[in-house]
């Protein structure tokens, strides 16, 4: 057998180092995606006539696209958190009502996004609908996006109320013309949910729960939704009418990060 001069030998075991450090990473690379704490649930395994209609896995948002982290249209929840829901579906449900989410954990990937996009101040595609009288340039500055949401922690949730029996919500169509969503009701988005005052995600000062600006029937139906959470543990935040924290929270300092999905609260063996 022909022996390769040494530098060629040099050579050839460099090269072969290069391909085996180069291949290597790539399995050592590929670590595990987070998954959800053992207590962490689906709410439609604690109270299944919750409706959902989880947005942001829409293009329905205030980006005009679906968010990052949310993999199916799913409202994920600790599980204190979710059967206090329970517990107000069940007086709702008496007065022939129901709760309705739009929101609950959020990944930190999905407030990343936000904030890639609030600095973006050329996307304002949707600004004829969520923000008509904010400048973009404002978001962080008015609190309307932070680069941290208690969302991400699993007991916070965006909800409101729908009359029974429930109508269908029809399905946004991207290019849509947009209608403020502090127009009346009628001619904002339709929403099978009872009138707020505003739709939901609407950045402006009339999205605060007591605006005073929201009178009557809008007032009533913003205090019934308030009052039965916060009898249950819940606490609003003041100027989102749909926001709520279930308190004590069971994770008040740890930011979540795993995707909205069911395999996400698969428990390993």
């Amino acid at each position: 057998m022909t022996r390769l001069p040494t530098v060629v030998r040099g050579l050839a075991g460099t090269l072969a180092a290069l391909l085996a450090v180069t291949a290597a990473p790539a399995t050592a690379r590929a670590t595990p995606e987070q998954k959800a704490p053992d207590d962490f649930v689906a709410l439609r395994s604690v109270d299944r006539t919750i409706i959902e209609e989880i947005r942001y896995f829409t293009p329905h948002t205030f980006m005009g696209e679906p968010v990052d982290g949310y993999r199916q249209p799913l409202c994920v929840l600790t599980r204190p958190t979710a059967e206090a829901l329970h517990k107000a579906q069940q007086r709702l449900l008496r007065q022939g009502y129901s709760l309705k989410v739009y929101d609950c954990y959020r990944p930190q990937r999905a407030v990343d996004h936000f904030v890639r996009w609030a600095k973006d101040l050329e996307d304002q595609a949707m600004k004829g609908e969520f923000y008509p009288n904010v400048d973009k340039t404002r978001l962080f500055e008015d609190g309307y996006i932070a680069e941290k949401s208690g969302h991400s922690r699993g007991s916070t949730m965006d909800l409101t109320l729908v009359k029974l029996p429930a109508k269908p919500t029809r399905p946004y169509v991207p290019g849509e013309p947009l209608m403020p969503c502090f127009a009346p009701q009628g001619e904002r988005f339709p929403d099978n949910s009872v009138d707020m005052g505003t739709g939901y995600d609407c950045f402006d000062t009339l999205s605060h729960t007591l605006d005073p600006r929201i009178q009557g029937q809008q007032r009533a139906n913003r205090l019934l939704l308030k009052d039965t959470l916060e009898g249950l543990g819940f606490v609003n935040l003041a100027e989102e009418w749909w926001h709520f924290t279930y308190k004590p929270e069971r994770y008040p300092d740890t930011f979540f990060d795993f995707p909205v999905s069911t395999k996400s609260l698969i428990r390993s063996p």
